[in-house]
């Protein structure tokens, strides 16, 4: 793919070896985004991160990213200071912000916003996670993750835990990964299953799926063991929430039967799902995790301007 003015919106759009060039060229912005190295790769450029739902780690990483490239950024990250207060409509606001940067990043709680938010801009939309729907670059820096702590990607056999639902990580992530030859199993009570589509999506794309209710059905086998929180905030009352809050928690209990070089992963925050006795194990990776979403998304923002192929 030629990147430069490309709308970045579902990790679907990307194939096996668009996502191995983002990686590959992610590899190399490491040493920047610790800070080892400086850059003025973006010298020039603006982003605007538009974040239309509450964020750390996602805009933070992003607007790192931009800072650690020479670039700079404007946008809001609470809308209720905006005018969108005032009733203006989404295509108005990416109008206007594609007016004043070279790349707009975007959080929305409404899915499929971004895709709409990219009929309407002159600049590369970055889809930073739309509701329950797609969050292409949190999908990116997973697979970094895997690709770094485990030595690779093919091959492994990878648990995604939790709220599989309304999780748009997951949704995210099991596209990419069915882009491999990965298996995939999906641990969850029936309420809170991955859905049917993305399922039967996955294995015509050639991953090998199972549906799972326990850890300790998988936990032996996985090499990857991706923990979603249960997102409260996508629940339709706190009565429906209350009955699966708490249904999973990884401790060291639960990982006494994993491979001794697993890894744990979570995209963040974490609420009661991870013991924090599990932190300071070889099990951890989640933290890391979190550090990539920087050089990932260095890599992406480079490639979408036009200043890297």
């Amino acid at each position: 793919m030629n990147f430069k003015g490309t709308h970045i919106v579902s990790v679907r759009d990307l194939c096996r070896e668009d996502i191995e060039h983002i990686l590959d060229l992610a590899d190399g912005m490491i040493p920047i985004a610790r800070g080892e190295k400086s850059s003025s790769l973006m010298k020039g450029k603006i982003m605007a991160t538009l974040f239309f739902e509450p964020s750390t780690r996602t805009r933070l990483s992003f607007e790192s990213a931009m800072l650690r490239l020479g670039g700079r950024f404007l946008g809001f990250a609470e809308p209720g200071g905006t005018s969108v207060k005032k009733g203006e409509t989404l295509a108005d606001t990416i109008r206007m912000a594609s007016a004043y940067s070279d790349v707009i990043v975007i959080r929305h709680p409404q899915e499929g916003s971004a895709r709409l938010a990219s009929k309407f801009s002159d600049v590369p939309v970055i889809n930073a996670g739309d509701g329950a729907g797609q969050h292409p670059t949190q999908t990116l820096l997973d697979l970094m993750t895997i690709r770094r702590e485990t030595g690779k990607i093919d091959g492994r056999k990878i648990a995604l835990v939790g709220d599989l639902k309304f999780g748009r990580t997951v949704h995210s992530l099991t596209y990419a990964l069915a882009k491999f030859d990965t298996d995939l199993t999906f641990v969850a009570p029936p309420s809170l299953q991955m859905p049917p589509e993305v399922v039967e999506l996955a294995g015509q794309m050639g991953a090998r799926t199972q549906l799972a209710n326990t850890l300790e059905e998988v936990v032996e086998e996985a090499d990857v063991i991706y923990v979603t929180r249960i997102q409260k905030e996508r629940f339709p009352d706190e009565a429906s929430y209350k009955k699966v809050a708490n249904v999973f928690k990884i401790d060291l209990d639960a990982l006494e039967n994993a491979k001794k070089n697993a890894i744990v992963m979570h995209p963040l925050p974490r609420v009661k799902e991870i013991d924090p006795e599990v932190d300071d194990t070889k099990f951890a990776a989640y933290f890391k995790q979190a550090f990539y979403g920087v050089p990932t998304r260095m890599a992406l923002l480079g490639l979408v301007t036009g200043v890297l192929e």
